[in-house]
């Protein structure tokens, strides 16, 4: 083949979301039926071609490759399961008659649509993003279907681009794949390694002939030691994989980016492999020290891109130092670039459009376009010397001591409270003694409960805007949202729950309503991210000491305990979760942070109790998400992100009912964390994997209160009260009744209401059900 230079300068991925949220408005219209497929595509035309503008203009060349064809409609792994023709039997009835998925066909694998359950969600790696989990069986017909790969690349070069395609690689995509209904036991999707590759290598002499000069392919998977498959198998498959990528025909050259950790022992596996490029992630790992002779060798040969911009956080961050790694690889090449370390879409688009943030914070931020000017600045200096960019050098340098030298980044009298934290602090009274105290709270049994939040809907959202435009008063507004907290309490009796929730109408997000009520944290008006699909967050920015000034929620929960006898849950979200899903200081252990954001929640705790309230949910969707990678640092995670779950809660009395909630991933491997937790009560979700999470909780001992949901809310489906029984039914087989709650996975905020009292109807009449099954004499023969 012949050898292309790798451009200098690249990121791994951008914001597919458009600046605006052009493409979630776009997609969700489609979705409601107020566009056709074609103006969907007109319009992700056009943000595909301003984003590729958007990058030349930042510094990417646009005849070099550096520019990567990263866009999605949904999720690059749904993308990567359409491409090679891995579409779930069920949804195969939708596929034309070559083989191909139009949008709609797309969208509904992603969805669902009546009896035929989308497929599973669960969270990229250590990210917030949730990607779509493809079903791979041993009958799988692998076939490829390249269609918008090709189309997109012959967009950008009729538009004057040369691009290069990203495609999540085949050992990640079989790695994160579960195995299709009706797969023998002991099948492993990773066991059809040597029927999808073929797939991969005709689609790069496809490329090679529409005249791509290079491609990547994201292989995330092979960083990562919390995968279910031996690690000696996966180096295995890296070399079979890229051995027969590297010697198919025609083809481009061939990039593997493996973000989110260090190579470590994967790496002479790849190294060995005739691929031309290693994208290695020097924000969270490096390049071992010592290197075999063989490998040193091998790496020689090839072009390694220095991942050394954070793609995972927004701090401008020390440029000097991240440029010093970029230059150590000339140690082992001749060849070295410079990228972001993971993909941008993890990071908004623009810090420059927060208008409202204090300028002083706005310096020490870099969104994904300020990124990619950094990415420029530092392969300019590759090949003209630090020399030519030491201006741009020291300024950063100035932002990062600026930021430490600034007010409220450290406040003496929250690291005194820190310090003053005893052992007692981190614990409650024993199990057992809490249960009994917390029989008072009458509740039957298979207690039903949602997991918080309700239907956010237009006149919600009208109220919050009008109090943010000053056209609402804050009275007005007050009375608005104290007029939908007695509409969904008394929704709630109606269809017979026995825990209620206020509805939580007055928050944005669940993260971000804290920030704004706590010291230390700063909010965005533009800074939108993907969290899956069409669905994004504005993560907050936690950049001082935290604090909590006032009560946060207290006014709420109480006012809607007054109107009902039946106990109604405050509303918190915890600790780990509120770090997980904001962008988090980066110049302290997490652990520190997360204490400090404990005992902001241990004093609303103590606020809630003293105001009556009963039953206290303090959510950590995010515990498994943040769980490392690595297992030499599981330890230490799992340590301080317990510990501070346990800080906030310590101080309840024994009769307040703790809940906390987890949601979308793999719990096997937390399943002892979660245990130590120690709360009361936790739901789980388990409907969209179909209670495969009670298997875990079986064989571990879990003996603590357990939700798991019956109601996958990330799908317009409604579930019928027999789908319903059945997954509660599989719960009761294997948890005892008393300790099996009902709920639905996840908080209802995103459905609409007439879906969402359905469904909750089918939930009461399947617990009815079971309710009556159990309480049946059991006959004699």
């Amino acid at each position: 083949m012949t050898a292309y230079a790798f451009p200098t300068g690249t990121i791994l991925g951008y914001p597919r979301i458009g600046r605006r949220r052009e493409l979630k408005r776009a997609v969700e219209a489609f979705w409601a039926g107020s566009i056709h497929a074609d103006e969907l595509e007109q319009r992700s035309f056009e943000l595909r071609a301003a984003t590729r503008e958007r990058l030349a203009a930042l510094g990417l060349g646009r005849d070099d490759s550096s520019i990567p064809e990263s866009f999605s409609y949904y999720d690059q792994v749904l993308d990567a399961a359409v491409a090679v023709g891995a579409v779930p039997e069920r949804f195969r009835h939708l596929l034309a008659a070559d083989g191909s998925v139009d949008l709609a066909t797309y969208f509904t694998i992603a969805r669902g649509v009546g009896d035929d359950a989308p497929l599973e969600m669960t969270k990229w790696f250590d990210s917030n993003y949730h990607y779509l989990v493809p079903e791979v069986g041993p009958d799988t017909d692998f076939a490829l279907h390249a269609e918008r790969i090709l189309g997109e690349f012959a967009e950008a070069r009729a538009a004057g681009f040369l691009t290069r395609p990203v495609v999540v690689g085949p050992v990640t995509f079989l790695l994160l794949a579960k195995p299709a209904d009706g797969a023998p036991d002991g099948f492993r999707p990773i066991d059809r390694l040597g029927d999808l590759v073929p797939v991969y290598a005709e689609l790069l002499e496809e490329l090679a002939e529409a005249g791509a000069e290079w491609v990547q392919f994201d292989e995330p998977a092979l960083v990562s030691e919390s995968i279910d498959e031996p690690r000696d198998r996966v180096i295995d498959a890296i070399g079979a994989a890229y051995d027969a990528l590297g010697a198919a025909g025609p083809r481009p050259a061939i990039f593997v980016a493996a973000p989110y950790g260090a190579l470590d022992e994967a790496l002479p596996a790849l190294a060995a492999t005739p691929v031309e490029a290693i994208g290695f992630d020097l924000v969270r790992g490096s390049l071992p020290e010592q290197l075999d002779p063989a490998t040193s060798e091998s790496l020689a040969a090839k072009t390694l891109v220095a991942g050394v911009i954070d793609g995972h956080n927004i701090w401008r961050g020390d440029l000097a130092a991240a440029f010093e790694r970029a230059e150590a690889l000339r140690a082992f090449s001749g060849a070295v670039a410079v990228s972001s370390s993971t993909s941008l879409l993890h990071v908004p688009h623009d810090v420059d459009d927060e208008t409202e943030l204090d300028a002083r914070l706005v310096g020490w931020l870099a969104f994904a376009d300020q990124k990619v000017a950094q990415v420029a600045v530092l392969a300019r200096g590759l090949v003209e010397g630090r020399a030519a960019i030491e201006e741009e050098l020291a300024a950063a340098s100035a932002a990062l001591a600026d930021r430490s030298t600034a007010p409220g980044v450290r406040v003496p009298t929250v690291r005194d409270r820190l310090a003053a934290l005893a052992d007692g602090d981190f614990s409650r009274a024993a199990y057992a003694e809490r249960v009994a105290a917390q029989e008072a709270l009458a509740l039957p049994e298979l207690p039903t409960t949602t997991i918080g939040s309700f239907p956010q809907t237009t006149d919600i959202r009208r109220a919050r805007a009008g109090l943010l435009n000053g056209s609402l008063s804050d009275d007005e507004y007050r009375a608005l949202m104290r007029e939908e907290i007695e509409r969904v309490v008394r929704l709630q009796e109606e269809i017979g729950l026995d825990v209620l929730v206020h509805g939580e109408p007055e928050r944005n997000d669940m993260v971000q309503y804290f920030a704004e009520l706590l010291d230390g944290f700063a909010v965005t008006k533009h800074g939108w991210v993907q969290s899956y699909g069409s669905r994004c967050t504005r993560p907050s920015i936690l950049w001082g000491d935290v604090s909590r000034p006032a009560p946060m929620t207290v006014e709420w929960s109480t006012y809607a305990q007054s109107l009902t006898e039946k106990p109604v849950k405050g509303m918190l979200t915890g600790p780990v979760t509120i770090l997980a899903w904001s962008f988090v200081r980066d110049d302290q252990p997490l652990g520190d942070t997360a204490r400090q954001v404990a005992l902001a929640l241990r004093d609303e705790i103590a606020d809630l109790e003293g105001a009556g309230i009963r039953v206290i949910q303090v959510d950590e969707p995010a515990l498994r998400e943040l769980l490392p990678l690595k297992r030499r640092d599981q330890t230490t995670y799992l340590d301080w992100s317990v510990g501070s779950f346990r800080l906030a809660t310590g101080g309840a009395a024994s009769a307040t009912q703790v809940h906390t909630h987890l949601c979308y991933s793999e719990f096997g491997v937390v399943i002892d964390a979660i245990r130590n937790l120690d709360a009361d009560v936790t739901s789980i979700e388990a409907a969209r994997s179909r209670m495969e999470v009670v298997d875990d909780l079986a064989t571990s001992g879990f003996d603590h209160g357990i939700g798991p949901g019956v109601y996958d809310i990330h799908s317009p489906r409604v579930p019928s009260a027999a789908e319903v029984q059945t997954l509660l039914e599989r719960a009761v087989a294997e948890i005892p009744a008393s300790r099996l709650w009902v709920n639905p996975d996840c908080g209802l905020k995103t459905r609409g209401y007439a879906e969402t009292v359905e469904s909750l109807e089918h939930i009461l009449e399947a617990t009815r059900a079971v309710r009556a099954r159990l309480a049946a004499p059991a006959l004699v023969e």
